[in-house]
């Protein structure tokens, strides 16, 4: 019955790729005739030797999440592509994923986890119920995989970012005073710092030098950030450029509200460290020091109530 099964989940995976390969078989076909025409032999063992280099993830596994990206995009609304967008932009663009490819990989894990626990209790000889409930548990674990993983990766990047930029904002400031104008500041701070911010700073620039308005730009590192305090700094920025007010005297005092709430954000975690350390003198410090100073008393009180009796 294992076996039977096993082969019918093979087959059906392999109708499954070869249904897809089918779809998109006519025009990969003429897009790669067109280019040997147009081509030289030269070039076209230049791009085969290059493509033979690349990993194998890049040959095989992301042009076959393209393909099963394709199929879903026709179905998955338009708000959750915009929300999973930002989500994506928000964690860095991992891995250079866009948000259909994202979600195929995310259906996939699901599909292969549902089957895996489904399988695995089958072959363990377990009841219907069980298989159900480890199938349903395997799918239920590749959606919370996902949205784990990007969560994460979020917070993990906005908390490097805010911790980045009080420094960042101060070589800003000396910068500026130094007489260079803000882009030519930016330039020094990329050059000289390296990070997350580092990085959306170098692509600011860039989108600036590629003809990108300052405003535009730096709403747009805003969008890709989503931190708060790099947000209000942003606006503060447009503001004094529109208004025409100086830009060193906004920074400074940027930088100083910035290290302000650094300074809180420290002194509250500060006062939150006794609630937070309760819990493990209760369950685990008070416990052992109970059972050090109580044991021998214990003892010797049950030592002196069974001779007596």
């Amino acid at each position: 019955m294992f076996k039977l099964l096993l082969a019918t989940f093979i087959f059906t995976t392999l109708l499954a790729i070869a249904f897809l390969n089918s779809r998109f078989r006519e025009r990969t076909v003429f897009l790669k005739r067109l280019q040997k025409i147009v081509m030289s032999q030269a070039a076209q063992n230049k791009l085969e030797e290059d493509e033979l280099s690349k990993p194998f993830g890049e040959r095989v596994i992301r042009p076959l999440l393209v393909k099963i990206s394709r199929v879903l995009d026709r179905v998955i609304p338009v708000k959750s592509r915009v929300k999973l967008q930002r989500e994506l932009q928000f964690a860095g663009e991992p891995w250079n994923l866009q948000p259909h490819e994202f979600q195929a990989m995310q259906y996939g894990m699901i599909f292969f986890l549902t089957l895996g626990g489904w399988f695995l209790t089958l072959s363990m000889g377990k009841t219907v119920v069980v298989q159900l409930f480890m199938a349903f548990s395997g799918g239920l674990l590749g959606v919370l995989m996902g949205k784990f993983y990007l969560t994460a990766r979020i917070k993990q990047r906005q908390t490097a970012i805010q911790k980045e930029l009080p420094d960042v904002l101060d070589l800003l400031t000396v910068s500026v005073d130094a007489g260079l104008g803000f882009d030519a500041a930016l330039m020094r701070v990329v050059e000289k710092f390296s990070g997350e911010l580092s990085k959306e700073l170098r692509k600011t620039l860039q989108e600036m030098q590629m003809g990108k308005t300052r405003e535009e730009a730096l709403k747009d590192l805003g969008e890709r950030t989503g931190v708060e305090d790099l947000l209000t700094f942003i606006s503060s920025m447009i503001q004094a450029d529109q208004l025409g007010v100086s830009i060193s005297k906004v920074i400074r005092t940027q930088a100083e509200q910035v290290r302000l709430k650094k300074r809180q954000r420290i002194e509250e975690k500060a006062m939150q460290a006794p609630i937070k350390m309760l819990f493990p003198l209760v369950f685990f410090i008070f416990p052992s020091i109970f059972i050090v100073l109580l044991g021998p008393a214990v003892l010797r009180i049950t030592k002196i109530f069974g001779g007596g009796m």
